[in-house]
């Protein structure tokens, strides 16, 4: 039964919005920065045209300033010794770090259309009170200098990673905090994720001449730099620097990456799409990085199908970071992987391109979103691109939810994401319990409408920072079945989804009387298999109540007989078939395994 499963398509889409969701603020970057590689303190200019297509006067704006995290006594660095298990993403105890490996941002000479501001540092959030405010549909000019210093690397950025990279230049500015629907999101950074306002980067990033810069955007000026871009730079270039220019269009974040030993492979994609690769001169991750090109194509056409066309023309996997993470318009992944996991995570953070940088959900809120939805079709993708075998392709992330659900940590996906109690909860619950809130929505409504749901999702939604609802409100209107239930006991509260099969009597000689339980709160409608001596089976559908709808047959080859509904209150629910007992051989809960019902134990009856 799983492999009615394993045909997942997901094709991206969208809702209608309400009228609020429809203006997005715009933020136009016109930043130049300069690195000493050997002190690896930088210094820029950035000044910032922001356009406010709020319906709200604003009277002050934020900046964050995410490099001040990582030092002694930080926000981070108090709550990764506070938590109650240990965040295996932090390598460094930050009390250790000295002045020359601490990493920090300052600002200073900030102004508002010329005129001087008064600022407040306040670690990673800029408080910026106006001159004059902003009226909706105004725009104002922010200019200010910036100096930074790269920490050795920590969490995503920094220098001198473990494989060798010198420079992972990750939220490495002043980066203007998204005011939306919901007001500022001047969030603290304590090394989860990010939230960003779209606008257009303009970025010269001045660096020693032996040194190749990968990073977000489009070159501008291929002819002058040559290192790295063309086969006619062969000799180490002398002594000096030189100014890499990039722009990127319609972004939320620029990022870069630099070393001196990168090789440069260029290949097209699809829709004429130029597909960059970055990677270490090591004789040993060479032709893995070789034979990861011509996939990374078929990646990306897996998701042009099933999501929608990648509206930019270049993407660049870089080798830098400290594992993966995605970017705009590129990823920073570790390179130093077994191939398999080489393929994996360049799936994972491609994909991310669609649902973190093309619809981008606030992260702090609904991570689960943008971590889940991804898990789920990189997963997919990658399945794929390497013809593997899997009978149950997400068996993993249901094990992933299954463990937070059965030890008490889990809490609900609506928690801000830097209020886990316990990283492992956040962990799961982002990518685990996410990933199978999709999947289970498709036993729920029928695959086929789960992919129609995604696409509407993404079409409509792109580039607004859609929410949970407007991703249920589209599900609703392809599949016609009430949905608000189902979103609100996966994602705001740690309801469970247990059903067993409680008793099987005779009833009449002639007929089988199945008794069901709903043991936990959370409702769900009921796929139940039953399997006769002979060999033939059948297929009871009990929808809930409350769903007011009904999803199609899912299984073409075997009888499907709808039931009537099973209303929540009711613990118990009984069913007559008119078979005897005598003929039935065995009754299944869920035969595709996708409803993550925590006891699986009780689902299965067995006719001894």
């Amino acid at each position: 039964m799983k492999k009615h499963f394993l045909l997942f398509v997901i094709l991206l889409s969208s809702t209608t919005l309400f009228a609020q969701k429809h203006w997005q603020q715009k933020v136009d970057y016109d930043m130049s920065v300069s690195l000493d590689v050997e002190s690896n303190l930088y210094e820029g200019a950035q000044t910032v045209v922001y356009t406010n297509n709020s319906p709200d006067t604003l009277k002050n704006i934020y900046y964050h300033l995410y490099y001040n995290a990582f030092q002694p006594g930080s926000e981070m660095a108090v709550r990764i010794k506070t938590a109650k298990d240990k965040n295996r993403r932090f390598k460094h105890d930050f009390e250790t770090l000295t002045e020359k490996e601490i990493g920090f941002l300052h600002v200073s000479n900030v102004t508002q259309d010329g005129v001087s501001l008064n600022v407040n540092e306040e670690e990673t959030i800029l408080e910026v009170p106006l001159a004059k405010a902003i009226a909706p549909g105004e725009s104002s000019t922010f200019s200010l200098k910036f100096n930074g210093q790269v920490p050795i690397l920590i969490r995503r950025a920094g220098r001198q990673s473990k494989e060798g990279v010198a420079f992972s230049m990750a939220q490495w500015y002043p980066k203007i905090v998204e005011y939306d629907y919901d007001g500022w999101n001047a969030e603290p950074y304590l090394g989860r994720e990010f939230h960003g306002v779209w606008g257009d980067f303009d970025v010269k990033i001045t660096i020693d001449k032996d040194y190749t810069v990968a990073g977000s955007g489009y070159l501008q000026n291929p002819e002058k730099i040559g290192h790295g871009y063309t086969d006619k730079f062969k000799q180490k270039p002398k002594k000096g620097k030189l100014t890499w220019h990039f722009v990127a269009p319609d972004v939320h974040d620029f990022t870069w990456a630099a070393d001196p030993e990168y090789i440069h492979d260029m290949i097209k994609g699809p829709n004429d799409v130029d597909l960059h690769f970055f990677y270490k001169n090591n004789p040993e991750i060479i032709d893995n990085w070789k034979k990861l090109q011509p996939l990374t194509v078929e990646l990306m056409e897996y998701f042009n199908t099933k999501i929608g066309p990648y509206p930019y023309k270049q993407y660049s996997v870089i080798q830098g970071g400290d594992g993966g993470m995605e970017y705009a318009m590129c990823t920073l992944i570790t390179g130093e992987r077994k191939f398999g996991s080489l393929v994996g995570v360049t799936s994972h953070e491609l994909a991310h391109s669609w649902f973190q940088f093309l619809l981008a959900t606030n992260e702090m809120k609904h991570e689960w979103m943008d971590e889940g939805f991804t898990s789920f079709i990189s997963t997919l993708a990658k399945i794929k691109v390497l013809n593997e075998e899997k009978e149950f392709p997400l068996e993993n992330y249901y094990n992933g939810y299954y463990y937070i659900a059965r030890e008490g940590i889990e809490q609900p996906l609506a928690t801000n994401a830097n209020r886990y109690d316990y990283n492992r909860a956040y962990e799961s619950g982002a990518y685990s319990k996410g990933s199978v809130f999709l999947a289970q929505l498709g036993y729920v409504i029928g695959m086929d409408n789960l992919f129609k749901t995604i696409q509407l999702y993404y079409d409509e939604n792109k580039f607004t920072h859609p929410t949970p609802n407007d991703f249920r409100r589209a599900a609703e209107k392809v599949s016609g079945i009430h949905l608000k239930w189902y979103l609100t006991d996966w994602t705001q509260t740690t309801n469970k989804i247990d059903y067993a099969v409680k008793t099987v009597t005779a009833e009449e000689d002639t007929k089988t009387k199945i008794t069901l339980e709903r043991i936990e709160s959370m409702p769900m409608p009921i796929d139940l298999l039953v399997t006769y001596k002979d060999g033939t089976q059948e297929m009871f559908y009990i929808p809930v109540r409350i769903m007011r709808g009904e999803k199609e047959n899912p299984y073409p080859s075997i009888t499907w007989n709808v039931e009537k509904d099973w209303a929540w209150a009711y613990p118990t629910y009984n069913l007559v078939i008119d078979k005897p007992l005598s003929s039935v051989d065995q009754i299944l809960i869920d035969p595709s395994f996708f409803m993550a019902d925590i006891n699986k134990e009780n689902n299965l009856y067995t006719n001894k």
